[in-house]
């Protein structure tokens, strides 16, 4: 499995014209691997210059997903309580989060009711479901409510229903707490397009957010199917709150990046993995 991944590093490396969002995930993935990289390593495998790798890391620190040292960069230990705000979190996995989007939006039937949950996966799956007639979208999150409005706005169109739930607002924009809760837990969705913050056999679909995690568990009892959209940096990670078990997806939708020995833990857990893209 190291040398297939260090074999696909190398591959796209001989592509110089590397997209700088291809280049960070790439290397974003050999220090979530080996703990920490080296700039004179990265010039070489990646063929770019030191300049810039060097912006590549400081896009990455300031996402706080990398910490920079000395000649290099290292994992960032986060506590299980953090929880990054929705702008830092838009810019990692751009090319998964829209692949995924993509194939989970081919799961949504015109005349449906559909629940989203808080995120930017959700948020990019927001953009390819305005054309879909007579949706009934519930969600919780400000973004992607904003995206259904503005879509409404530029086509003149009703377009989808939208309920957007109160509660108090997170760093990710969501909305959570006893006013959402109440809420999701008086309705009911065909589909529920659920975000997390990680992914584990051991716990589940986990979030730093205390209150988060009791709206999710609220969407999850109120959707008669549950798909989880989340790209493969996510599985391994723990939150503080556990707020689903794997048994409790019926699809997970992820990238094609995610490894084979993931892939296989998790078809013994969920129904169904799409591997999009």
């Amino acid at each position: 499995m190291q040398q297939d991944r260090i074999g696909r590093v190398d591959r796209m490396a001989d592509n110089s014209n590397l997209l700088a969002e291809q280049r960070r995930a790439l290397i974003l993935d050999e220090v979530r691997r080996r703990g920490g990289v080296r700039v004179n390593e990265l010039t070489r495998r990646l063929n770019v210059s030191d300049m810039t790798i060097r912006r590549d890391l400081d896009a990455l620190a300031k996402a706080g997903v990398i910490e920079k040292v000395h000649g290099g960069a290292v994992v960032v230990e986060e506590a299980r309580t953090h929880e990054p705000g929705f702008e830092a979190k838009s810019a990692l996995e751009l090319s998964a989060k829209e692949e995924i989007a993509r194939a989970a939006a081919r799961l949504v039937t015109a005349g449906s009711a559909i629940a989203l949950s808080g995120g930017t996966t959700t948020f990019a799956l927001a953009q390819h479901l305005t054309e879909i007639e007579q949706l009934t979208v519930v969600t919780n999150s400000v973004r992607v409510a904003d995206v259904f409005e503005r879509a409404q706005r530029q086509s003149g169109a009703p377009g989808a229903t939208v309920v957007l739930t109160g509660g108090v607002r997170t760093p990710s924009d969501s909305l959570v707490g006893p006013v959402a809760d109440r809420a999701i837990r008086s309705l009911h969705f065909d589909l529920l397009f659920l975000g997390a913050h990680g992914l584990s056999p051991e716990a589940g679909l986990s979030t730093p957010n205390l209150a988060e995690a009791e709206t999710n568990r609220n969407f999850v009892a109120s959707a008669r199917r549950v798909v989880t959209v989340a790209d493969h940096t996510k599985w391994g990670i723990v939150g503080l709150s556990t707020f689903a078990e794997l048994a409790d997806v019926d699809t997970w939708v992820t990238d094609a990046a995610l490894p084979a020995e993931a892939a296989e833990a998790a078809r013994e857990h969920v129904r169904e993995l799409i591997l999009a893209g």
